[in-house]
Parts: C-alpha cells; sequence; structure tokens
C-alpha cells in the first residue's frame, strides 16, 4: 500500500509563508525521523533558493522535466533530478522553465494529472511529501490538488488575506468534485502571527470562528519574525539559524500536529482494507 501523505501548501495569495512552512515543515519531520521529499512547484523556485540553490536556473534537472518526462511517456530514473539536503529532507527543485511547461500543459492529455503521475510513482519512498505552490490558481496549482492527499493553507493574520480564502475554497471544491474525491484540508496555518496587536488577534479569531466548525485550523501559529525571513534569503532553514527560537518551536509544533493527522489518516485506511 502507499506510505506518502502528499500534502499541497496552498494559498493564492503571495507572501502568506506557503513557502518557509513547507521547507521548515519538512525539515521538522524529518528530525522526527520522517523520510520527506519536498516537491518546488513555483516557477520563481524560492524553496529551491530557500534549501540553499541561489541560481535555480543552473540546475540541470527540475520539476520541468521530469513533468515533461511524464507527459511523453518516457523513462524516469530512481532519484533523477532529486537533490539531498543536509538537514534531512530530498528535493525536486523548480525554475523559470516552469512557466513555459504550464503554457504546455493546456493543450495535454490528461493536463491536470501529470504531477500525480510522477508522485504516486515516488510514493513507497517516503513517508511525506509536501507540495510548495505558486501563488494563483493556475494549471500548476491544479495538478498538485489533483495529486495530494490533502492541503495546509497558510493564512497571513491580516484581514485582506483572510478574505481570499473564499475563493480558493471554490477552488478546491471543485477539483474535489471533478479530479480529486478524496481531496482534504488538514487545515489553516495562520502566520506572520503578530501577538502583540489587537488586528492579529482579532483575524485569529475571526479565522477560527468563521472555519473552525468545518475545517480544522491548526492549534499552533507562527510567529511573525524577522530573523525567519532572513533565514530564507540565506539558503538555510530556521532550525539551522535560530533553533531555539519561538519560529522553530512553533514549526516543530506543526510537525506533530501533521504527524497526528497522518497517522490517524494511515489507520483509516488500514481499516478500509480490512
Amino acid at each position: 500500500m502507499a506510505r506518502a501523505t502528499v500534502t499541497a501548501c496552498v494559498n493564492q495569495k503571495g507572501g502568506t509563508g506557503k513557502t518557509t512552512t513547507c521547507e521548515n515543515l519538512g525539515i521538522a519531520l524529518a528530525a522526527e525521523g520522517k523520510r520527506v521529499l519536498l516537491i518546488d512547484l513555483d516557477p520563481q523556485g524560492s524553496l529551491t533558493i530557500s534549501l540553499g540553490y541561489p541560481q535555480p536556473d543552473e540546475l540541470p534537472i527540475t520539476v520541468t522535466e521530469i513533468m515533461r518526462k511524464v507527459m511523453d511517456d518516457e523513462t524516469i530514473g530512481e532519484n533523477e533530478g532529486i537533490l539531498r539536503h543536509e538537514e534531512g529532507v530530498d528535493l525536486l527543485p523548480a525554475s523559470i522553465t516552469l512557466s513555459g511547461l504550464e503554457s504546455s500543459l493546456v493543450n495535454a492529455i490528461s493536463r491536470e494529472t501529470v504531477l500525480k503521475g510522477y508522485i504516486d510513482s515516488r510514493r513507497k519512498d517516503y513517508d511525506h511529501i509536501l507540495i510548495d505552490c505558486s501563488p494563483s490558481l493556475g494549471m500548476l496549482t491544479v495538478n498538485a490538488l489533483a495529486a495530494a492527499d490533502s492541503l495546509l493553507v497558510p493564512v497571513q493574520a491580516q484581514y485582506l488575506s483572510a478574505k481570499g480564502l473564499e475563493l480558493l475554497l471554490g477552488t478546491v471544491h471543485k477539483v474535489k468534485r471533478q479530479l480529486n474525491p478524496r481531496l482534504k484540508i488538514d487545515g489553516i496555518l495562520l502566520t506572520m502571527v503578530d501577538a502583540r496587536t489587537n488586528d492579529a488577534k482579532e483575524i485569529s479569531s475571526l479565522i477560527r470562528e468563521t472555519y473552525g466548525s468545518k475545517i480544522k485550523v491548526f492549534k499552533t501559529e507562527i510567529p511573525r519574525s524577522v530573523r525567519a525571513a532572513e533565514t530564507s534569503k540565506e539558503g538555510r532553514s530556521i532550525f539551522s539559524c535560530d533553533p531555539k527560537g519561538k519560529v522553530a518551536e512553533a514549526y516543530r509544533d506543526l510537525a506533530k500536529e501533521v504527524n497526528e493527522i497522518a497517522e490517524q489518516r494511515r489507520k483509516r485506511k488500514l481499516e478500509e482494507f480490512r
């Protein structure tokens, strides 16, 4: 039976902490002994840069080449394109060529499930596969939603960021109905929370009241931190720069919550097979 839980980190709004969350959650899961693959599905290559590859366009193989091989029905090597990071995670990087691939996908057969074809072949090798989506609801993000078991939705604790949730949830509902009926939302993650301001507290309460009865809102909230923003530019995780800080501790707590959800899902699948 397939092992990996596939989670897409998604929000069509930029600046909500998707890449930072994907990177640091992945490394926190790896620190707990989990086998983790991170997939960068953003043409800007932000996750790739954050993990220490400042020139992603110079990498010989990225997710673009892998997805093209799926589209052309070509054989993909077992670890082709995958980069091993010193903090225990594997990375399938991205570069600007992904923008051109998105245009090609429009005319491709089974265009929404190209990424799924690749991910399904790698499930047996990992416990968690995390996909960092681009800040849009285009064909690349639809591919991530079609491939994923679940979604993690980072939302900045600001009014306009919270308002964009409705559009995203509408897209998720459409994908679930047409492409991926097993898709679940693991939860909404509040990011860049400044506990000192009343505005952040009000937004946090508003999101929990508005969506909490239908969608899980993670107990963990990621604090605002200038240091955390700087680490990504340096190509390092928060754990290598400030392992005892409040942001690192928050991502460890989030990893525990994500692991609990994944274990519950696996138990349900085992019961279904009995």
